[in-house]
């Protein structure tokens, strides 16, 4: 315990409530909780209001410190999981802080899941802080989220992007907030390469002729994400077939393209109707992986892949591409939001790029050389998106041409310079600029949320205005990169 990172004993420690998915279940969201809560349980205690859509479990509570003992080597740790349909209400934060007295309140996810939480936050935070973690899809800077941004102590941005909008959205009031970055991290005890010879190669093959089938496949495309419209998943499907038509139907049979989602979902699409429409059974191979599995076999899968593709055309993070890379297997991915960062594109002066009013995004290409183990596609139009709750977005939208293109480009690497270019971009995952592992994640986590607590400042009972006309709700920032 002493070669952990900042360890304090069990009674000394400051208790988290945190509000998420429930840190059991295998959501992009409920993942990440449950390693930072991992990765930290030697330094914090934790609440965890474990949210589900109608939980099975609602009305019960679990105590899961020793399974976190026995995860992580300690032997002190206080975890409780208190299951919850939904993300919770006032009443249930109030039988909450009653009971588990909590020093800070911690939520991750879209703000819009709060706003009961942002409407008595002056309440809350006349007593504890308010940590948030958070991510925003792609700009124009939503100001419709200002007052959420407002109502927290900390933000801690998962993406660049993220980071550049929550000040450019605060404006003025960003001095008075801590705003840091914090990737998203992988657990690299969970994902890792598999070369021949280790122990796990033969395991490996044998999954890798169970999913194709004994097939003689020499090129394995690789998508894990949901069926949901603005992750393009058809797009992906089409760009695939123009890919197999580029190479010609014999190189085409000895590919396969491998889609780990539900092939039918409501926010998307039927995916095995465009396969059947799309794709000739004779030469273009794709198959999906629909049931639940392992992340041990979820492992499996990048490692047999040859590239992972990602088409989103609003895309916070993007977290199956952090999976891939931690394997050792390259990335194809669409130019927008929090995937930049995992291109790691750079500058005239070779310096991984940051976003600034005055260039906020790289979606226009205004820099193409990145990372050698992505294969970035740049979006072929940028329109302007929303709704009621989020007014105004730009949709980045890649051609399933250009997928294609990039598609051939890694295609026509060798296996070894593929293996090359992968093993490139797991040492810069997992080294210091990137960060991008469970335990740095974590350990950012309890560097900013320490320092919150050391500079939170009670909120006050009301505030004095003076009545005037409102500043006028204006984008500060370029919208395009001349």
């Amino acid at each position: 315990m002493k070669n952990k990172f900042r360890y304090i004993e069990k009674n000394k420690r400051k208790k988290i409530l945190l509000l998420c998915d429930d840190i059991r279940m295998h959501s992009g969201v409920g993942n990440m909780g449950k390693e930072i809560v991992l990765g930290t349980a030697h330094h914090f205690n934790w609440v965890n209001l474990g949210a589900a859509v109608k939980h099975p479990e609602e009305g019960k509570a679990f105590d899961l410190s020793n399974e976190t003992n026995a995860e992580v080597g300690i032997e002190d740790a206080y975890v409780r999981l208190i299951p919850s349909s939904g993300y919770g209400n006032a009443k249930k934060i109030r039988e909450i802080l009653e009971i588990e007295k909590p020093d800070a309140i911690f939520i991750f996810t879209d703000p819009r899941y709060w706003t009961w939480l942002f409407e008595i936050e002056r309440e809350l935070r006349k007593d504890l802080p308010i940590f948030f973690l958070n991510i925003w899809d792609n700009y124009p800077s939503p100001l419709y989220n200002k007052t959420y941004y407002e109502s927290v102590d900390v933000l801690m941005a998962i993406s660049k992007q993220t980071k550049n909008i929550n000040s450019l959205v605060l404006d003025e009031k960003a001095k008075d907030k801590i705003i840091e970055y914090i990737p998203h991290g992988i657990n690299t005890k969970h994902y890792f390469p598999i070369k021949e010879g280790d122990e796990f190669y033969n395991k490996l093959l044998d999954f890798k002729n169970a999913i194709l089938k004994n097939e003689n496949i020499e090129f394995v495309v690789f998508y894990n994400s949901r069926n949901i419209h603005r992750k393009h998943t058809t797009d992906s499907i089409v760009a695939y077939r123009f890919f197999c038509d580029m190479i010609g139907k014999e190189k085409a049979k000895k590919c396969a393209f491998i889609l780990h989602t539900d092939p039918k979902d409501q926010n998307g699409t039927d995916l095995r109707a465009v396969r059947e429409a799309f794709c000739d059974p004779e030469y273009v191979n794709v198959y999906f992986s629909s049931d639940k599995i392992s992340t041990a076999q979820l492992n499996l899968l990048y490692n047999m892949s040859d590239v992972t593709l990602l088409l989103s055309s609003n895309e916070g993070w993007g977290l199956s591409l952090t999976e891939s890379l931690i394997t050792g297997t390259p990335i194809i991915a669409n130019v927008t939001g929090g995937m930049q960062d995992q291109m790691r594109f750079e500058n005239e002066k070779g310096e991984w790029i940051d976003f600034s009013a005055d260039f906020p995004s790289n979606h226009r290409g205004t820099y193409k050389k990145c990372g050698s183990w992505a294969t970035p596609v740049f979006p072929s139009n940028i329109s302007v998106a929303g709704s009621i709750p989020t007014p105004y977005i730009f949709d980045d939208r890649c051609s399933p041409e250009d997928a294609a293109a990039a598609l051939k480009k890694v295609y026509n690497y060798s296996k070894e310079e593929r293996e090359k270019r992968g093993a490139e971009g797991r040492e810069w995952v997992i080294g210091k600029e990137a960060n991008m592992t469970a335990e740095n994640m974590s350990n950012r986590v309890i560097e900013v949320l320490d320092k919150g607590f050391d500079n939170f400042k009670p909120r006050s009972s009301f505030d004095f205005y003076k009545v005037e006309d409102l500043p006028r709700k204006y984008i500060k920032h370029k919208l395009i990169n001349y």
